[in-house]
C-alpha cells in the first residue's frame, strides 16, 4: 500500500456555490474543487502523493493515517 493510500479522500457538493470540494482530513487543510466530481477527486489524489513526497523530502513524519479507522462511524456516535 502506498503511503497515500492511507488517508481519507473526500469530494462533497457545496451547496453554496454548486461546485465539488476535495478533501484530505487529517493530511492538510483545504483542498481543491472543480464541477466534475471525478476530476476533483483526481485532483485531489494527485494533491494527497505530492503533500506525502513533500513531508518525505523533508523527512518530516506523516501525520496518523485516516483511511480503515471508520472514523465516520465515530463521529456518528458522538453526536
Amino acid at each position: 500500500m502506498r503511503d497515500s493510500e492511507r488517508y481519507v479522500k473526500i469530494v462533497e457538493l457545496s451547496e453554496e456555490d454548486h461546485y465539488y470540494v476535495g478533501s484530505c482530513p487529517g493530511l492538510f487543510y483545504g483542498g481543491c474543487h472543480g464541477d466534475d466530481d471525478q476530476e476533483v477527486f483526481s485532483e485531489l489524489c494527485r494533491v494527497v502523493e505530492e503533500t506525502v513526497a513533500l513531508y518525505m523530502r523533508e523527512e518530516r513524519p506523516l501525520p496518523i493515517p485516516t483511511a480503515g479507522r471508520d472514523n465516520a462511524s465515530k463521529i456518528l456516535a458522538v453526536a
